[in-house]
């Protein structure tokens, strides 16, 4: 367990949970969810000296519940909100085929946040980067070395808008392995010249886009009644805190808009996806009737043709041509003639031939 003391001029770790807050700025308890389990009693305790109040137990039962899915509660003394990241996990496919593609997993793990009054509560996954990337920055910030560019959040809120902002920006990355993988998927689905045997690692990737468009839709249900529960917030009575609960405002609704973009994408991933899908069979279904064409067409020139050798074949006696030495040819000359005419003239009927005239 981790704890930080953020102010509007400093970001310092801290050795220990201090026994009370410090007369500015407030404090940051980091922690995963073996060690919230493991030092539940001493939280509580310090959380009751500091705000008055605890973590009730069925949001606890929350915390340390990896599966959850992100939603928002809120109490009289703090908001709950608990976050699914999104991160890529790819792992390589191979199945002896020419071409494995990479199925990307989807890692969801859930992220919870108690916000007090001047105490945020963060519970990760074991060996989260969300929780170390944001240690760095703000110490960095705190000492100066980016003060220009990054400015210490104001509150607990704001900071963890910012870690929820970083964590749906985040999806940038799975953007674009879910694109490339897709577009390599269409290719072998529109590929005339190859057969695509692949559909499990096709039905695997819907799979991910079905459940990352699940996860977006709970991120942006619970960023709205968060978004709903500032607005019940009590009236300011400083411009400051007026101008800390807009900015508020702002980040909630940035998030919130970001949530919509990541949704925005994968639906439309979805729908090219099932858009290949159907331009495959499609495209299977009018090879087979280019296939079926052509052997009607055969079959058309030849049927004459079989009449002709048929009708020398009867057993009489008295029949043109069969006891002439040119009988043989003048036959073969017409269904060589007949067979070219019939071959013509369905070519120029546009039935035989892989290329269509403008």
């Amino acid at each position: 367990m981790r704890s930080f003391h953020v102010s509007a001029e400093q970001f310092v770790e801290l050795r220990a949970l201090p026994d009370a807050l410090p007369p500015t700025g407030y404090l940051w308890v980091a922690c995963s969810r073996r060690e919230l389990e493991q030092e539940l009693a001493d939280l509580q305790a310090v959380l009751q000296r500091w705000s008055g109040g605890q973590l009730v137990d069925l949001h606890v039962s929350d915390l340390l519940n990896p599966q959850l899915p992100s939603n928002y509660d809120y109490t009289s003394w703090y908001d709950l909100l608990v976050f699914r990241r999104l991160a890529a996990s790819p792992t390589s496919r191979d199945d002896g085929s020419e071409s494995a593609f990479a199925v990307q997993a989807i890692d969801t793990s859930a992220v919870g946040f108690a916000v007090f009054d001047r105490v945020l509560v963060t519970v990760h996954p074991d060996n989260c980067g969300v929780r170390d990337y944001f240690a760095q920055r703000l110490a960095q910030a705190g000492s100066g070395e980016a003060r220009s560019a990054s400015r210490l959040p104001a509150s607990p809120a704001d900071l963890m808008l910012r870690m929820v902002n970083f964590m749906v920006d985040s999806y940038l990355e799975l953007r674009r392995a879910l694109t490339r993988q897709l577009g390599q998927l269409q290719t072998a689905l529109l590929d005339p010249h190859n057969r695509f045997d692949n559909w499990p690692v096709l039905l695997e990737s819907r799979n991910a886009l079905h459940l990352l468009e699940d996860t977006c839709e709970d991120q942006r249900a619970a960023i709205q009644e968060w978004i709903d529960a500032i607005a019940e917030w009590p009236a300011e009575t400083t411009a400051q805190a007026q101008r800390e609960r807009e900015l508020l405002n702002v980040r909630s609704r940035d998030v919130l808009e970001h949530i919509e973009r990541v949704l925005t994408h994968v639906r439309r991933l979805e729908q090219s996806a099932e858009t290949a899908v159907q331009m495959h069979f499609t495209a299977l279904g009018h090879r087979t009737n280019d296939i079926m064409r052509t052997l009607t067409v055969l079959t058309a020139i030849f049927m004459p043709l079989n009449l002709i050798t048929g009708f020398f074949g009867m057993n009489f006696d008295a029949l043109p041509l069969i006891h002439s030495s040119t009988g043989f040819w003048v036959a073969s000359g017409i269904m060589g003639v007949l067979g070219v005419g019939l071959g013509v003239f369905f070519w120029r009927k546009r039935y035989l031939g892989t290329h269509r005239r403008p």
